[in-house]
């Protein structure tokens, strides 16, 4: 189930053909249900008017807006090897390490696609899958960033360092910080969960690790929230200097 106008309208965009029905509620009629309404009658998707019983019913505890879908799985194809044939001055990737809430990943991946990520990169065991519930927290961006899934983090962190791919960790005891680190190039951001931060081997494979300076009296930061800072620092290094 995906629920709310940005998953549900990301989807239609991406792939149309796996929305078997999109429920909508049916006292809600103002322009932009009107054009989402539209625009599933153009795909030939069938919707249909329900009450907002059933669709809290539908999307128990989520933010629905009036919109739930009923989708197939789906999530934008890209495997390793294709990530490592497209590795180019411009690459930018996301590693998480232990990222087991979905809506941390959800976050992640809404961060990722802010940031123009060409592809995020996680463990296919004891991680968090895309589940509804980190669908919701995309708000659509899990139909936009590829989500890459590797056996092994640490090995694949080497074959990604030999393709050119530099690797910096962000990790809060590290003497340097972020805004010290040159980021032009191919980077790799590795963040690791709360608490536990980046794993030793995931450490290891790191070029090097980066601090986040904090001044206040946090001791740390959201995942979701570091890895957004940590991206949008590398966008703002590779914005073109004004003449």
């Amino acid at each position: 189930m995906l629920s709310g106008f940005h998953a549900v309208e990301a989807r239609l965009a991406a792939a149309p053909r796996t929305i078997e029905i999109v429920y909508v509620d049916d006292e809600r009629r103002d322009a932009r249900m009107r054009e989402l309404r539209s625009r599933l009658d153009r795909a030939g998707i069938r919707w249909a008017p329900v009450d907002g019983e059933r669709l809290r019913g539908l999307a128990p505890g989520a933010p629905h807006q009036g919109v739930v879908a009923l989708c197939e799985p789906w999530a934008p194809q890209f495997g390793f090897d294709d990530l490592l044939d497209s590795v180019g001055p411009t690459t930018l990737l996301l590693l998480l390490d232990g990222i087991t809430d979905p809506r941390n990943l959800g976050a992640c991946l809404r961060s990722a696609d802010a940031a123009g990520v060409t592809a995020v990169v996680l463990p296919r065991d004891r991680s968090a899958k895309l589940t509804p519930e980190a669908a919701r927290a995309a708000a659509g961006a899990a139909e936009a960033v590829p989500l890459v899934a590797v056996t092994n983090l640490a090995r694949s962190m080497r074959e990604l360092r030999d393709a050119g791919v530099r690797i910096v960790g962000a990790a809060g005891e590290a003497g340097r910080a972020i805004y010290d680190v040159d980021l032009t190039g191919p980077v790799g951001w590795a963040v690791g969960a709360e608490g536990g931060g980046l794993r030793r081997l995931t450490r290891e494979n790191c070029d090097e690790l980066a601090s986040i300076p904090l001044a206040g009296t946090v001791a740390s930061l959201n995942v979701a929230v570091a890895a957004a800072v940590c991206l949008f620092e590398t966008v703002r290094q590779r914005r073109p200097v004004a003449a």
